[in-house]
């Protein structure tokens, strides 16, 4: 008999476990359950099914836990005052721009260990507390499985403080299937697919944020994400707030993803078809730019829109830009914590990630069509043709 996932049984174990009912949302469950037969559709052995159910009870145990603290403190009363998003594409340099803002004495990004290990409230934690030796010994495992990570994506030698999207805190909310959650189970990364509810995920994004700045000196929030699908909802959580958004020639992005995730995909699931892939990247890359110019929100003023290789020619002078921007400023020990940065995280340093746009050529594309195609998004931000391979 084939080794299947029981979402019954795996929710009844974990509020056995904590002694705890409450998942602060009555149809978690039901998600679950459609996340388990996902599962179960991958035909997994029985090495893979326990592993997933050892993913499961995880997010399960700390899924309650979240929201027993949150019955138990007055998390709820914190408020998270005029955060500052970056968003854009993959691979259009939203990580560099979120790590120098991370780095500000003044800011507060999300790190690892918290949204893995969120409860208790970090604030409340001791000098002997165990959660950041534990997501450091996890990202020393999900480096070891995924190597080739490393090479597209150096900044996961942060290992448990390293920077995670705003997605991450979504996976236990079984809206999103990402490899920081799901890395020992031998599958593909899902991020489409499962219910998702925007307006829901930002209020829980929220929570999350005050999960961790309750009882912790006061900064703001420099936060990274894929929102341009979301801008109605995530201006509605946080109406104070600010978006950078970087952008970049799409027939780069989609080479670039695509390889990107093909490494992450070898190494959780084994072989992968890359021409499938690319198939699938182009046309989420063709999503985001349909998106990103046809969605009225992207006109808001409280996003200021930037481009890739302004960016990438003076990062600190970008990030200075959009603090102006955002009615901040870059102060002295900032900006030397920036260029500190810039100076001892080579983006090769693990190896150069290499990645080529005959990919797309492979897969039937013609690059002179796809330019044509993509021209009216990259007259309308300035953007121009990449020059390289």
């Amino acid at each position: 008999m084939t080794a299947r996932l029981d979402a019954a049984e795996l929710l009844r174990a974990a509020e056995a476990a904590t002694g705890l009912h409450d998942y602060g949302d009555p149809t978690l469950p039901e998600r679950f359950a459609a996340a388990a037969d996902h599962l179960n559709a991958l035909g997994l052995d029985a090495d893979g099914v326990r592993s997933a159910e050892g993913v499961c009870r995880w997010l399960l145990t700390s899924r309650l836990e979240f929201i027993e603290d949150r019955n138990r403190y007055p998390t709820g009363d914190e408020t998270i005052a005029a955060p500052m998003f970056v968003t854009g594409e993959p691979r259009s340099g939203t990580t560099l721009m979120h790590a120098l803002m991370a780095v500000d004495p003044h800011a507060r990004a999300l790190r690892f260990w918290e949204v893995m290990y969120p409860s208790p409230p970090p604030g409340l934690a001791t000098a002997d507390d165990p959660r950041r030796a534990h997501a450091d010994a996890d990202w020393r495992e999900i480096n070891a499985k995924l190597p080739k990570w490393l090479h597209s994506h150096p900044y996961n030698d942060m290992l448990g403080d390293g920077l995670p999207e705003d997605e991450r805190t979504w996976a236990f909310d079984f809206r999103v299937m990402t490899p920081t959650a799901w890395w020992r189970v031998p599958m593909q990364s899902l991020v489409g697919g499962l219910a998702t509810d925007p307006a829901a995920q930002y209020r829980l994004h929220k929570a999350m944020l005050q999960q961790l700045q309750y009882r912790r000196p006061r900064k703001y929030w420099v936060l990274k994400g894929f929102h341009g699908f979301r801008l109605k909802e995530l201006f509605e959580e946080y109406p104070d707030a600010t978006l950078v958004w970087l952008h970049r020639d799409p027939v780069q992005v989609a080479a670039s993803r695509t390889m990107m995730m093909a490494d992450i995909a070898e190494g959780m699931a084994g072989d992968v078809d890359l021409h499938a892939l690319a198939k699938m990247h182009l046309e989420l890359t063709r999503a985001g730019v349909a998106n990103t110019m046809s969605n009225p929100m992207v006109d808001d003023p409280r996003i200021l829109h930037v481009r890739y290789t302004d960016f990438i020619a003076d990062p600190i002078a970008t990030v200075r830009r959009y603090y102006r921007f955002a009615g901040r400023q870059v102060t002295p020990d900032a900006e030397v914590a920036m260029r500190d940065y810039l100076a001892n995280n080579r983006g090769d340093r693990y190896g150069k990630f290499r990645y080529s746009t005959q990919l797309l050529v492979d897969i039937g594309e013609n690059l002179d069509a796809l330019h044509t195609e993509f021209r009216p998004f990259r007259e309308r931000f300035g953007v121009e043709i990449e020059n390289r391979g």
